[in-house]
């Protein structure tokens, strides 16, 4: 019996001890955020199919967190859906809003707690301006970049926001981290997410364009650095390495297609 509280004393020592395990998120929805028919693949992929189209996607990603909602990306403007754009590049469309793919699952953006963009490139921040009360997650050196003199502003930066110096773990307990992956732009970052039935996610942002650059560590010479960028793309691979994780590249058709989109969702 006097040993009763001596063991007592060890459990909560080592439960104090001990890290914290991971925790999940709810669920997660990947909504369709545009498409682009791009007219040369080479642009992003160098010396591959020169002067040759490829399609893209472009996904958001809405995850469920307790009681708040966490947006990753915003994709092509809404105004697409209405209204496709042509330019030297090729034609972006929208088959949905943003807006009606959020209606659809009944959040509203001021339900909306965070949003965090991988990057500032048109196709990841077109539909910023419509969360207006969300605290904006970004990379310092991103937004230090994308508000350079002689820039248009890429959205309006009175807003609440939080400026980041490397990997945020957003809700403290592991289920969603925002990874620093300088390279394509300074202030570049990819989304891990941890989910109880799905496990963990990769979400890479523009890292990696195709599944076929992943395997063969391309850079595309849009990037601003490519030691940074093969150097993202390695820490990326150990983390799926690691985690065991699934790996979801944004602008890859085929991953799309190979994933259910919202209204359905992942647990």
């Amino acid at each position: 019996m006097r040993l009763q509280p001596l063991f007592l004393g060890v459990a909560i020592i080592m439960a104090i001890s001990l890290p914290a395990a991971a925790q999940t998120a709810d669920r997660l929805y990947v909504m369709d955020c545009g498409h682009n028919s791009a007219l040369d693949q080479s642009r992003w992929s160098p010396g591959v199919n020169v002067g040759k189209p490829i399609e893209f996607s472009d996904n958001c990603y809405l995850i469920h967190h307790g009681t708040q909602w966490f947006l990753w990306d915003t994709g092509f403007p809404d105004a697409l859906a209405d209204k496709p754009v042509t330019n030297a590049l090729g034609t972006a469309t929208r088959a949905k809003k943003l807006a009606a793919q959020l209606d659809e699952v009944k959040v509203k953006p001021a339900d909306i707690s965070f949003v965090a963009i991988s990057h500032t490139h048109g196709d990841h921040i077109g539909n910023v301006d419509m969360f207006p009360t969300s605290t904006l997650l970004i990379q310092k050196a991103e937004l230090d970049w994308a508000f350079a003199p002689g820039k248009p502003a890429p959205f309006k930066r009175d807003r609440p926001m939080r400026e980041l110096s490397g990997d945020l773990d957003v809700f403290g307990d592991g289920s969603v981290t925002i990874l620093s992956t300088p390279g394509h732009t300074p202030g570049h970052q990819s989304l891990l997410v941890h989910l109880a039935r799905t496990g963990w996610v990769v979400l890479t942002g523009d890292a990696a364009h195709f599944k076929d650059n992943w395997d063969n560590d391309r850079v595309p010479s849009l990037n601003t650095s490519a030691e940074q960028t093969h150097a993202s793309h390695a820490r990326l691979a150990k983390v799926v390495a690691d985690k065991k994780a699934l790996l979801w590249i944004n602008h890859d058709l085929p991953t799309f297609e190979s994933v259910k989109h919202s209204p359905q969702f992942y647990e």
